[in-house]
């Protein structure tokens, strides 16, 4: 039996709150906790740290038992890097200087190659005789996430990295976290309350309500779910993966192949045949019953209703499939009025038609 993954059970009961978590997560890519605040994000990311200690748990990483009830390790003890909101950088060491002080406060020798690669993945090599307070709020976050690196963990937790930075500074560190996501060996736990960094950085996400598991499993298939607070968010969105097919130069265009159709986007700076992820929000996706004849928008794909639900008094999400079975999934945001006037319903074939394409990695 695989050792692959991340088991972790807990049962801790507040006063007024209860976590009641019993999950199985991969062993590698990034796993979003994603819920409202008050779900028990940070809450099991601090048990899983080992800040927290309770009788009823249990907890194994990649096939190494961290907590059972005959084990508990403390945090200190426990191989993982830990990334909080506020980057917390001594002010009187400079970043080099602080990046070191991680290593040495774990008891790892100083690892050069460790650290050499933490510095290029977070393009902090600039930064390094600077001291915090010369730092952009984006930077000092960039050297803690090298910090947590650095010290060579077998699993890094992030506990909502981007929720003190303003959009600026979110904008700046974002891709050198979507970086990590192709670059890291190990698991990464990430909390979120952003359907825009779930959608952007993670492979699987669980969604949590009340201390509880409401959904787990790939980041494409929960985005999907109707019944899911993603799908029902202003920004719900379907995530699809496509394969460059070829480049358009005079028209800075590249075209994808996706299961059930091709997708036109802006120029990408990609290898043909690669493959990318992209993200289409529902806002921008309208319906047609009959093929749009002459017509400027340039994604036009034959799909089929799969499901639809009422999300406002005046709007209805629509769930649909461009390929064979029910992937992959499309979700359109559309007036109950054109809904009844088009009188659609589930199983009925119709064209999707997609007025933007944003790349996700």
């Amino acid at each position: 039996m695989t050792t692959d993954h991340i088991q972790a059970r807990f049962h801790l009961d507040y006063p007024e709150f209860t976590l009641n978590v019993d999950l199985e997560l991969p062993g590698r890519g990034v796993t979003a906790l994603f819920g409202h605040s008050g779900s028990g994000k940070t809450t099991l990311l601090r048990l899983v740290a080992g800040l927290i200690r309770i009788q009823d748990g249990r907890l194994s990483v990649n096939g190494e038992v961290w907590q059972d009830d005959r084990i508990f390790l403390p945090t200190h003890k426990r191989p993982l890097g830990y990334v909080f909101q506020e980057a917390s950088l001594f002010p009187h060491l400079t970043a080099r200087g602080n990046l070191e002080y991680g290593m040495k406060r774990v008891g790892n020798a100083m690892d050069g190659a460790a650290l050499e690669q933490a510095v290029a993945l977070l393009g902090i090599g600039h930064l390094l005789d600077r001291r915090p307070h010369q730092l952009s709020g984006g930077e000092r976050q960039r050297v803690a996430i090298a910090r947590a690196l650095a010290v060579q963990p077998r699993l890094l937790l992030m506990d909502e990295p981007l929720a003190a930075l303003d959009l600026k500074r979110k904008q700046e560190i974002l891709p050198y976290l979507e970086r990590l996501h192709d670059a890291l060996e190990i698991p990464v736990l990430y909390v979120s309350h952003s359907p825009d960094e779930v959608a952007r950085l993670a492979d699987t996400v669980v969604v949590m309500e009340q201390g509880r598991v409401r959904a787990q499993g790939p980041v494409n298939e929960l985005f999907s779910r109707l019944d899911l607070a993603l799908a029902q968010d202003q920004e719900a969105s379907a995530i699809i993966e496509g394969v460059v097919l070829s480049h358009d130069d005079d028209y800075a265009l590249t075209r994808l192949e996706i299961q059930g159709g091709h997708l036109s986007v802006a120029r990408l700076d990609r290898d043909i045949h690669e493959l990318v992820r992209v993200r289409i929000h529902a806002r921008d996706v309208s319906l047609a019953l009959d093929e749009p004849g002459a017509s400027s928008i340039l994604n036009i794909l034959p799909a089929r209703i799969l499901e639809m639900r009422e999300i406002e008094q005046a709007q209805v999400l629509v769930k649909l499939c461009t390929g064979a079975g029910e992937k992959p999934p499309l979700l359109a945001r559309i007036t109950r009025h054109s809904r009844d006037r088009l009188r659609l319903h589930e199983g009925q074939s119709v064209f999707a038609q997609v007025k933007a394409v944003a790349l996700m990695d």
